[in-house]
């Protein structure tokens, strides 16, 4: 493999700092058209740009149909699949409740029940209507919005492999705001150490898992939340079934996939769903493995991590049984 000194890029795109390191003859060049890349797919998928994709279908939602490009397409579809399989953990029309609870970031109190209960009505991802013989898609209610928080970074880290490959990269990694996807392993051999965020010490990690070729994608209660006057924390990830914070007994659950996209959505999914559920909802999931973190900081892994993973600070890692 190329011994030579990498080419690594800092940029900020789709909502979240972007940092990514690349091996390889053509790896300025592979850098570059990554970038464009991503201005290209914000373009397309962001809900803040008036102009784009999703936007359109937004503006249109109980009025028309939108015909849409091929990744926003795939990634709706996805998001669909994910919302069908996992129903009540996972809901992409969930865009108005995020928006309320981040305005209640901004005065740390949370919004009065009767908001959240009008909101929740809004969000029901049924009512988005995809036409796959003309690729077009429509929000059958007007008042109902699109947000790919859940899943368009991991989308979108997957196609920035895929340009690198372009470029015969076979040593990279992809950094998309903690959603971390790689190509091989490092120039030397060795696998790729990916760092797992202690879920209540902020500059810390709880455990290093190591990757080849695959993708790992964290959800946790502690990125975006404010506490209460009850003291209670009230974080990002919101139960579309309920309209609040998960409180599912998890406050960090990790997934290592081949798929960047399918990390993301299920980080998210296994978060809401809890140790049980979610354990159950990975049987459907062949090759993706967890790292889930409860309220009392303990750490569970699936059976196939146990020569992957290793905790630091003396934690004990429980090890969950075999779901398959």
């Amino acid at each position: 493999m190329n011994q030579t000194a990498p080419a690594q890029s800092i940029i900020y795109g789709m909502g979240t700092v972007i940092s990514s390191k690349v091996f390889g003859e053509q790896a300025k060049e592979a850098l570059k058209a990554a970038e464009e890349e991503v201005v290209r797919l914000e373009g397309l998928l962001s809900r803040f740009l008036p102009e784009s994709e999703i936007s359109r279908i937004n503006n249109s939602a109980g009025i028309c149909y939108e015909k849409i490009s091929s990744e926003t397409y795939e990634v709706l579809l996805r998001a669909d699949e994910y919302s069908k399989c996992c129903p009540g953990c996972f809901d992409v029309t969930v865009a108005p409740l995020i928006d309320l609870w981040r305005n209640a970031r901004g005065t740390a109190k949370p919004p009065d029940k009767s908001v959240i209960k009008r909101i929740l009505s809004q969000v029901d991802y049924t009512n988005l209507i995809i036409n796959p013989c003309e690729k077009a898609v429509y929000l059958k209610s007007t008042g109902q919005f699109l947000d790919l928080g859940g899943i368009g970074k991991g989308f979108a880290a997957d196609l920035i492999l895929k340009v690198f490959k372009k470029y015969e990269v076979s040593s990279a990694f992809t950094n998309f705001g903690g959603n971390v996807a790689a190509i091989g392993t490092k120039p030397d051999g060795s696998p790729w150490r990916i760092g797992i965020q202690h879920p209540r010490n902020e500059n810390s990690i709880i455990g290093i898992v190591a990757i080849v070729n695959q993708s790992v994608v964290t959800s946790g209660d502690y990125q975006q939340y404010f506490i209460g006057n009850n003291n209670k924390r009230y974080h990002h990830i919101l139960n579309p079934s309920t309209g609040y914070p998960s409180e599912s007994g998890l406050v960090s659950a990790t997934i290592i996939a081949d798929s960047s996209v399918a990390a993301d959505a299920l980080s998210t999914i296994l978060f809401i769903a809890g140790m049980n559920k979610g354990i159950e909802l990975l049987k459907s999931f062949p090759e993706t493995e967890a790292i889930l973190i409860d309220k009392d900081l303990q750490v569970y892994i699936t059976q196939g991590l146990k020569e992957c993973f290793q905790t630091v600070e003396r934690v004990k890692i429980n090890i969950l049984d075999p779901i398959i």
